[in-house]
Formats: C-alpha cells, structure tokens, sequence
C-alpha cells in the first residue's frame, strides 16, 4: 500500500475462491449499497490496507496459473510474498526461478523468521513474534500482564527496504532478493529496551506509560480522565514544576537532575500524581498550552479523528468504493513539496482487475481469458 501510495501500479494477486483472509475479518464491515447485492460486504479491516492497488485472482498452484504469475514478473519491478521459505520454490515461483526471468526484480520476501536459521519453516504471526521477541514482555501496566500492541509494523522495515533496492538497481541494474522477518524487525524495535540489556545487562520490565530513562514522561490521571507529560530534560522538568505551582520541587535534591529523579521515581510520581488528581484533563491542558513542555490528552479513536491537527493535515479521505458506495480511509501521513501522493484508487473487490490486467498489461486474447476463467485458473 505504501508503495501504491507513491505512485505504483500495484497488483493484488488473490486465491480465486476466496481472496485475502482479511476480507473476512470483521465485523465491523462496510455494507454493500446495493440492498440487491446479497455478496459479502467487505471488511473494515481490508479496506483499511488495500487501497491504491488492482486485484486479480489467479491459481498459481497450476502450470496455467503460474505462467501467468511469470508472464507479470516480466513486465513488473517488484515482488512481495509472505509464504513459507520453500513454498514458492516448490511452485517454480521461487527467486532463483523469477530472477532468471527478469533479473531486474526485487523480490521481496516478509516471514516469520527470515529465509534460514532452524525457525526458517515456522509460520509468522505478529502476535505470537511479539511474545516471542520480547515486546510483549515490555508491554502492559507495572505489575499486570503481558499486553498485546495494537498493530504490526514489519511492512514499513520492508517498505524502506524495497526503496533501497530500487536505488540500488540505479546503479548495478541487477535486483536482489529482501529477506525481512517478523522476529528480525521485532529485535530490532526493542529499541533502547534491547540496548540497556546488550550494554548492562539490564532486564525490562513492564512500566506502563513511564519510560525507563526519563522521568517523568507518563499518564497521570487527573480529576476526570489522564494527562501524558513529559519533561525530557532538566528544563523541561522547571518548565513543569513552575506550571502546577510546585516550586520547592526543583530544590529537592533527590529531583533536580533526570538521574536523580529516575532513582527517586515513585515518589516524585506520586507527588505530582496527588496534584494532577486535584483537576480536571481540560485545567491542566490549558495550564501547559504554550509552556514548552510535551503534553496531550488520551484520546479515543474518535477523538483523533476529529483531532483539528488530523483534520487540516488531510488525514481522513473519503473515496468512492463499487460495492460499499462512499467510504472514509486513513490519509497519506507524508507529505512532499514537489509531489502529491494521493488515493488513486479505493480499495478493490475480489479479481475486479483480472480482466483488465491479462487484457491491457499482459496481452492476452479474449479467447485465452475465456479458456482461463473456464479452466478456474482465474474468475
């Protein structure tokens, strides 16, 4: 999607029977507009991923099929796949395969744990890499649970991966092969998190919204709802004590620099704790507007979007979709001085584009399109 985003052509190749599994994950779904059109409605979830690209359904599991996967790979940049190593091998749809076809393709591999190494054949789920590599561990309130984070990030490691590569080829005209794993991506996320354990030794812990260097940078709850400060330096921390009237802070030696307050953490948190509590979220936010200090409201998802930054930085875009009539997508979040990435395309139904796509890109006859859908190679 990021990369249709930018201005690719991209397409979606999908099982024939039943397309991408995301289709059916909901509720919540985006209803068809037609009451006559008794097909499935699409998923909150798809639309959400889906836009700027083509779908074409094909069986590539069949000689027929996968020529037709070959017959793309000659005419296309870029390749994406997230199977099992050796799956696609087996398929003749392998890199070694498709590099000798265009040895300009990139060919983009996402699994669970990379291409080699004795969890190489696992199946990869965010979810279970998150337990797995340490995030899950490092996630949740102080004392609770283990918690899952909202949402996968091992797409934007590919994203800049693929780019690179593409400069690459500038240079050498060769493609390559990107291996990016769940697990990888996920180390690598640990952050500073993974750095105090390389360089001390120093197992995490779950804290919540605190971090573990910074004091204080955290929720705090107020009269009615939470606050998020952070004073991420020594001034920021006077900016804070001098905004909520609390001065002799700033002259208590356990406080006055950051090391000395991460030592002393629970009891400059529970001294500001007993003061925020004494008004409401809406007090404090006017108490810190224009201050210098990072603070903001925990916002629900609904008050995100009706965030007046979200708003005039074009971050809800309404497209018009075939089956679901006019819905709301998430905006392009970057923006460019010299380009205007846009939302080409809504996201597309199952094999809208097969037709289109064999017909314009590939070539083929009306009569091999017809010999294809009759053999249900494609629909």
């Amino acid at each position: 999607m990021l990369l249709g985003d930018l201005g690719a052509e991209i397409i979606k190749v999908e099982n024939p029977k039943h397309g991408d599994d995301s289709r059916t994950w909901g509720p919540p779904w985006a209803y068809n507009k037609d009451l006559n059109d008794k097909s499935s409605p699409e998923s909150a979830y798809f639309l959400a991923v889906n836009r700027n690209k083509k779908s074409i359904t094909v069986n590539f599991k069949t000689q027929l099929g996968a020529q037709i996967i070959k017959d793309l790979i000659k005419k296309s940049d870029i390749l994406v796949e997230n199977y099992i190593p050796g799956k696609l091998d087996k398929l003749g749809l392998g890199y070694e395969e498709l590099n000798k076809i265009n040895p300009k393709l990139i060919y983009a591999s996402i699994t669970g744990y990379g291409q080699t190494g004795p969890y190489a054949k696992r199946a990869g789920y965010d979810v279970i890499v998150e337990a797995e590599a340490g995030l899950m561990h490092i996630t949740g309130e102080e004392g609770g649970e283990p918690v899952k984070v909202g949402v996968a990030i091992t797409g934007l490691y590919t994203h800049g991966a693929i780019m690179a590569a593409l400069i690459s080829r500038m240079r050498t005209n060769q493609g390559q092969r990107i291996d990016c794993s769940l697990i990888e991506c996920q180390v690598a996320s640990l952050a500073n998190i993974g750095s105090n354990y390389l360089i001390a030794n120093q197992e995490a812990s779950r804290m919540g919204t605190s971090h573990i260097s910074i004091v204080p940078y955290q929720r705090f709850k107020t009269k009615d709802s939470f606050i998020i400060i952070g004073a991420g330096n020594d001034g920021q921390f006077k900016i804070l004590c001098n905004a909520i009237e609390e001065r002799t802070l700033l002259q208590d030696e356990r406080f006055k620099t950051n090391s000395n307050r991460v030592k002393n953490r629970k009891e400059l948190i529970d001294l500001l704790q007993k003061k925020f509590i004494e008004k409401d979220t809406e007090y404090w936010l006017s108490v810190f507007s224009d201050k210098g200090i990072p603070f903001a409201p925990i916002n629900n998802i609904k008050k995100t979007f009706e965030h007046p930054q979200v708003i005039a930085r074009g971050m809800i875009q309404e497209v018009e979709h075939p089956k679901s009539g006019k819905i709301k997508l998430t905006g392009i979040p970057v923006k460019y001085s010299k380009e205007d990435p846009r939302i080409r395309l809504p996201p597309p139904t199952l094999g809208q584009h097969t037709h289109e796509v064999l017909s314009n890109i590939l070539g083929y006859s009306e009569d091999k399109i017809k010999t294809l859908i009759e053999g249900h190679i494609i629909n």
